[in-house]
Formats: structure tokens, sequence, C-alpha cells
């Protein structure tokens, strides 16, 4: 067990080199995960073990472990709160696999799998976590299996020979078939054909013609290309199968040589007269075509000198424009945003959560014991169409974890779960004393951890963008799908005394916010569940994001 988990030191010098490029001003407990470097072999019908193990060396007993396919949800094996876990494993693994246990204070951990089948052929990831962290890393199962030995039989003359088929089945991977003669020499013409039962094993049928008498004994060898395990069957052909060859067969073939020749010479005279008439034709029609193609030509170059200064008028014109605006308006990005007088909506909260009697602030309950859960809160009414913006203030942020942002309908948000625009969340915040974006591959930034955020959304666009309203720079941009479903604004806290407080709202509801000297409406309003938009304010009064100037919400607000 432990050669199989630590292998050779070599191997693991690139998860070492990561290791060491690891921040210095990170938690003790981050780790990399390590897993076999070469592909692990099994025979079907045996048992296999698929062995993992951390860096530096600490006790993964309390850790959660998981070993998957080639998603998080398809689980082959496990490991939660020091015992297995059944709910989500696959049927094809239940019963079939266990945990070794027998170095997990060292730091290493082996799945076995019993009674290997040909389905567990493939890749699998190991999923080591501790509280919010963690790693995982890849390996790849090669199942082979040897069948039963080929089977040949003569089935008959065919043309000028003998034909014989070689028939094997129960191999896997798929097999290779090799003919050879007596001599040792290799057939290198035959046909093949394969098919898979239900278990996925390969049966195998190679047909060879044999037309020389002299190589009456043949052997067919098929070879496990993992295993490099072979099986072979011998035969002989008597002599009385190869049929015999007609006197009149040389004759005929050398008068059919001769006819060939004939026509072929009648047919180089003919084309050669031929040839030379038509060259002359062809030699005008290619002097008319360049003629025609010089015109194109010509025309070509004075559209498409035509079409490229047309480009540089308009994007001089959008230049001018939008530096005229720049210039103007210093906050001009909310112009084109309306505001949206977000509430809470307290049946959608985590119990560990408060709620403010106004639904404006969710703060952490200091009577809970925390449950483990990731604890979040949705806002009351969805988001369909339109560019819309809120303000969202954080309370003590620099000191606990939070997010915030917008989510789809009917995520899922119960127990612990991750935030991605895979599982429907487009969230920033604050993790292990850093600012993070949390995409597929969560994006960490470095500096301040601002205070007040505004959550930019535009579905005619397709993005939302995050800003720090306290000096007015931008955080980050996540694209939205062509045709986004119906959208909630997302908070989310963890323990500590941190507070997210959404400013409030100023104004008379259904109020349209429009630019400033700028008496047209909106292209497209908000749409939501029978709520009006209003000018928004942040809690201490000043106007809000007036000292920065932000990029459009869509290319139409470049437009002159």
């Amino acid at each position: 067990m432990e050669d199989c988990c630590r292998g050779p030191l070599l191997s693991h010098l690139p998860f070492l080199l990561l290791l060491f490029q690891l921040p210095t001003g990170g938690s003790a407990e981050e780790f990399v995960v390590i897993g076999s470097s070469d592909p692990i072999v099994a025979v079907l019908g045996e048992n296999i073990m698929l062995p993992c193990r951390v860096f530096p060396a600490m006790s993964v007993e309390n850790m959660e472990l998981r070993w998957f396919r080639s998603k998080f949800s398809e689980a082959v094996f496990i490991y939660q709160n020091q015992q297995e876990q059944r709910e989500e494993q696959l049927a094809q693994y239940t019963g079939r696999t266990s945990l070794v246990k027998d170095f997990l204070t060292q730091g290493e951990a082996a799945v076995r799998i019993h009674n290997v089948q040909a389905f567990d052929n493939g890749l699998y990831t190991c999923f080591f976590r501790k509280g919010s962290f963690y790693e995982e890393a890849s390996l790849e199962l090669k199942v082979a299996g040897v069948g039963s030995a080929p089977q040949v039989r003569i089935m008959g003359p065919e043309e000028d020979g003998v034909r014989v088929v070689c028939m094997a089945s129960g191999w896997f991977p798929k097999p290779q078939v090799q003919w050879r003669a007596v001599s040792g020499e290799k057939f290198l013409t035959f046909s093949e054909t394969q098919a898979q039962d239900a278990e996925g094993l390969f049966t195998m049928e190679a047909t060879l013609v044999v037309r020389d008498s002299s190589s009456g004994n043949v052997t067919c060898l098929v070879l496990n290309p993992i295993l490099g395990q072979e099986k072979g069957v011998a035969i002989f052909i008597p002599e009385p199968f190869f049929p015999r060859s007609s006197p009149w067969k040389p004759a005929f073939m050398v008068i059919l040589t001769v006819l060939m020749l004939l026509l072929l010479g009648a047919a180089f005279y003919v084309k050669r007269e031929h040839t030379a008439k038509h060259r002359e034709r062809q030699e005008w029609e290619k002097l008319q075509r360049d003629k025609e193609e010089d015109r194109l030509t010509k025309e070509e170059a004075l559209k498409a000198r035509d079409e490229l200064q047309a480009d540089l008028d308009w994007r001089k014109s959008v230049y001018l424009a939008a530096l005229k605006k720049a210039q103007l308006y210093g906050d001009w990005r909310k112009e084109k945003f309306q505001a949206l007088p977000v509430t809470l909506n307290p049946e959608s909260a985590h119990p560990d959560l408060a709620v403010s009697e106004e639904k404006t602030s969710v703060t952490w309950k200091e009577t809970s014991d925390g449950t483990g859960d990731t604890c979040s809160i949705l806002g009351h009414d969805g988001i369909t169409s339109g560019c819309c913006y809120w303000e969202v203030e954080i309370k003590n942020g620099d000191r606990s974890e939070w997010a915030l942002g917008v989510c789809r309908r009917g995520v899922q948000r119960r127990g612990w779960y991750q935030e991605s625009p895979q599982k429907g969340f487009w969230t920033v915040g604050k993790n292990d004393d850093n600012l993070w974006a949390f995409t597929t591959k969560p994006h960490k930034f470095f500096g301040k951890i601002p205070h007040r955020v505004g959550v930019f959304l535009d579905l005619k666009g397709g993005d939302v963008s995050f800003y720090n309203m306290t000096d007015g720079s931008h955080i980050f941009s996540f694209p939205l799908a062509s045709s986004p479903e119906t959208l909630f604004p997302y908070f989310r806290l963890s323990t500590g005394n941190v507070s997210l407080t959404v400013c409030s709202v100023v104004g008379r509801l259904g109020e349209t916010l429009v630019p400033l000297n700028n008496p047209s409406s909106l292209e497209e309003p908000v749409s939501l569940s029978g709520v009006g938009f209003n000018s928004v304010f942040c809690v201490d009064g000043a106007p809000p994001g007036a000292e920065s100037p932000l990029l459009p919400c869509s290319p139409e607000a470049m437009s002159p």
C-alpha cells in the first residue's frame, strides 16, 4: 500500500514545485493532492486501489474525501464525517468499493474497487476538502482482460485461395489480431470485424484468404495491448482445398493485355488531335477571364477602400461621443441603469441569519452555533429583463467571509455548496483574507476589501459587473447566457460580526430613472413582479458613485 501511494520522488516533482509557489501568507492548512503519475492497470475480475495523498503530509481522517468520474456528482466513493456516505454513489459501484484506512493519519488514502469490470476503465478524480479549502488530482485506470483462445475454421474456397476465419471473445480493450505463416511472416491483408457485449467485452473475427498452397500452415494470434499477453492457434490447410488453375487463364491474360495496349494507343492519338484544337480555345478564354478578374479586382479594391473609410468615420464618431460623455458625466454608467429597490426575502434566509425589520439588512445570529452549511438569503423579487443596479454596504467585511451577486431561480442552496456560473451563481466576495470572483476556477484579487459594492445587472447586454463604489474602480464582470432565466439578488454570510445592508431607496415608487440632461426615457425598463424603480442613495446620504467614471452597460450606450 505504501509503495503504491508514494511512488518515485521525481514523478511528483511538478506538485512540489507548485507547493513552493503557494503564497507565503496563506493558511497553514493548505495542501496539494497527489495521485499516481502513471496509469493504473487492473485485470478484469480482480481488485485494484486508486491511491491519493496530500503534501505536506497531514491527517486526512476528518477531511471530506471523494473519488468521482467525469462529474463531481458521479461519485465512486465518498468519505465524510469519518464514515462512508452512499447517497450520491453511482449504482454500479454500490457494494464494490471500500476505503483503505491504514495510512489516513499520514495523509494517504486509497479506494479499493472489487471485481473490476470493463466500464471501470477511464479517468477518475480524487477530491480532498478541509473546511473551505479543497484540492483534487486525476488518476487513470486502464482495465485489461484476456479472453478465450482463438478458434480457427476453414470456410471453403475463395476466388483463387482458401478462406480461413479466426474468432475470439471476452477480450478488453480491443485486442490486436495477427495472421502469420509457418515462416513467421505476417499476412498484412485480411478483413476484421468487432462487437461488444453487454459487459463491454470485445468479440473479434478476422478473415484471411490464403492463396499460396505453400502457406498451408497459418497461425492466428490475439494480443492484449496493455498486458502484452497473447493467445494463438495454428491450422493446417490441405492442398486439395486450394482451387486448381486453368491452362486458359495465362493465354486469356496475354490477349487481354494486348487489347488494352491497342485501346490505349487509339485513345492517345484521338486525345492528341483534340487537345491541339482545344488548347487554342482555352488560351482565348483564359485571356477573357484575366480581363474580367482585373476589372472585378479593381471594383473590390474601391469597395474595400470605401468600407474602410466608413468604418474609420464610425469609430471616430463613437470615440468622440464616448469622450464627450466621459467628460460631462462623472458617473454616467448609473444613468444608463435603473436603481433597483432591493428588499430581502426572510423566507429564503438560512436559519442562522437574522433579517432586519426593514428587510434591507442581514446579519449572523449571535445565538447560532453554526451548522457548517453555506448560509445565504435572496432578494424578494426576481429580475427578468433590462438594466438595473443596487449597492450593498459591508460592515466589518474584512473580518469575516461574505459574498454577494445574483443567482438563478431554484439553485441548490441547502447544506454546503459551491458558487459558480455553471451552478447558477455570479458572485464576488471575501474568502481567506482576499477578494475573490467565484468563477469555475475562483479568481483572486489583491488589495483592500471594499466596504460598498455596486452590482450592475445588464440582462440586455448579457453581463453582470461589480464595482467598488468607494473609489469607483471596477472589480469583475461575468458574461451571462444569451437567454438567462429569472435572476435574484443573492447574499451570503459566515460567522462573525459582519452585516450586508442594501442602500436605502428614496423617491416615489414607479418613478423612471433617466440620464442627467437627457429628457428621453431608457430604451428598455427593468421588468420585476410588481415593483417600480426609484433613485437610490447610500445610507450616508451621498449621491452614489459621483466620483468615478464607469463603463457603459451595453454597446447602445456608446452611440452618439
